[in-house]
């Protein structure tokens, strides 16, 4: 899938570039993107990426000695977290991402969205685990340090498949002539 669009007005290809363009040109600008766009990329993306996270994370929970039971319903709590999270999280992130004039994903872009979406996600989920699993913070904190190395590689590797499935993000496309 092209990671580049043709837009026919010099406004439209402006708009990506700079921040004081008019809403409306960059709206032109978006309706222009090609690939999966707007509130179904996020609800796809989100339903996919947290379906393969509680399946993986109730599994290695179990692989590290906790209950079946309390292994799901923590995997389904951390995911619920999790989605109200990467919602936020990659909002910003693309708004960021659409205010740079460097367009596409690099491999230091994704380094940077996986460490963010990581180390966000592990703050508020170490004192979480603590509690459930009754072990202490640094208990919490080790096995969370283990998922986070799992989580990094996991989201690194789907944001990248996700992209090369349903195309960049409007914030990411860069918009020619």
């Amino acid at each position: 899938m092209s990671q580049q669009v043709s837009v026919s007005t010099a406004a439209i290809a402006s708009a990506s570039a700079s921040p004081s363009v008019s809403s409306t040109a960059r709206e032109e600008a978006r309706a222009q993107a090609t690939g999966l766009q707007g509130p179904k990329r996020r609800i796809v993306y989100v339903g996919l990426y947290e379906t393969i996270a509680i399946i993986v994370s109730s599994l290695i929970f179990m692989a590290i000695g906790q209950k079946a039971s309390d292994s799901g319903v923590m995997a389904v709590a951390a995911s619920v977290i999790a989605i109200c999270w990467n919602l936020s999280f990659n909002y910003l992130f693309e708004k960021w991402e659409a205010s740079q004039s460097v367009k596409g994903r690099s491999v230091l872009r994704r380094v940077v969205h996986a460490i963010g979406f990581e180390g966000g996600i592990a703050a508020m989920l170490i004192p979480l685990m603590a509690w459930w699993f009754n072990i202490s913070l640094w208990e919490a904190a080790v096995m969370e340090a283990g998922l986070l190395v799992f989580f990094m590689v996991y989201t690194f590797a789907f944001n990248w498949g996700f992209d090369r499935l349903f195309g960049l993000p409007a914030s990411a496309q860069a918009l020619t002539k």
